[in-house]
């Protein structure tokens, strides 16, 4: 084989392995059962998908699993927490942004497309927030949040982790994500929440009204103007030094030569 065929066929590897990877990515977790149809009564239907996708971890009736499971549904392996007085807010959130169901219960949930339609969606929710009272699905209303206090308040409770303009970074154990496409009331339910390693923030902490602005700050932070020049990524000031030191070492290393020129003139 030559070595133009061989750098070829190096080359078709990588990009279908690459394919594989993300194509594997998108595939839902094993096990996985849908509910077939839209026919059925949302609590019906959302208690049959329950049984077949989130029982194994949760437990039966939202119990939780008290001990490892080892053969569960997509060999997950790990317990996962009760479900009885999360109401409606969880469950939406981690099955619209695609973290739920997880393939290994102790992964980090990330968001990816929603593995289950709208109307399971919602019968799966409707069946977890009968399990128990809990806080409902909330409605922000950005629109009446002014964006320079909600500037002020992300600067206080978020920027620390996800960046001054949602770009998301890491953490210690965790990858913090990027907020471009997360809606107005999924950023709610996560505030309120408090996925995975992210504190909660009830209302006494941060109030509905801080958090219409919070989310009007987020919103306008997706297309930021850049006055000052050029974003760099928008994530601080790590590629900003960068650029500042890249700067300063080629003007340092001119003024040597200019000075170096005129020495042996």
């Amino acid at each position: 084989m030559s070595r133009h065929r061989a750098r070829t066929a190096i080359g078709a590897g990588v990009i279908a392995a690459a394919l594989v990877a993300v194509a594997a990515r998108a595939q839902p977790p094993s096990g996985i059962v849908h509910g077939g149809g839209s026919s059925k009564p949302l609590l019906e239907a959302g208690s049959e998908l329950y049984a077949a996708n989130c029982a194994s971890c949760h437990g039966i009736a939202g119990r939780g699993v008290p001990f490892p499971e080892k053969h569960g549904v997509g060999n997950i392996e790990e317990q996962g927490p009760p479900l009885i007085g999360v109401g409606a807010l969880a469950p939406d959130f981690y099955l619209r942004t695609g973290r739920m169901p997880l393939a290994h219960a102790g992964e980090e949930p990330e968001r990816q497309r929603p593995f289950f339609s709208d109307h399971e969606i919602r019968a799966l929710v409707a069946y977890v927030a009968r399990l128990g009272r809990g806080p409902a699905i909330p409605h922000p209303r950005p629109a009446t949040g002014r964006v320079p206090e909600g500037y002020s308040l992300f600067s206080e409770h978020c920027a620390g982790c996800h960046q001054i303009v949602g770009e998301g970074g890491y953490v210690t154990g965790a990858k913090v994500p990027v907020l471009e496409h997360a809606t107005p009331r999924q950023i709610a339910e996560a505030v309120r929440i408090g996925p995975f390693v992210m504190p909660s923030f009830s209302k006494a902490h941060i109030s509905d009204d801080e958090l219409d602005k919070i989310i009007a700050y987020v919103l306008a932070s997706r297309d930021p103007e850049d006055r000052g020049g050029l974003g760099i990524g928008h994530i601080g000031p790590v590629p900003e030094g960068i650029v500042a030191w890249l700067v300063a070492a080629v003007v340092l290393v001119g003024v040597c030569a200019l000075i170096g020129e005129r020495v042996r003139s």
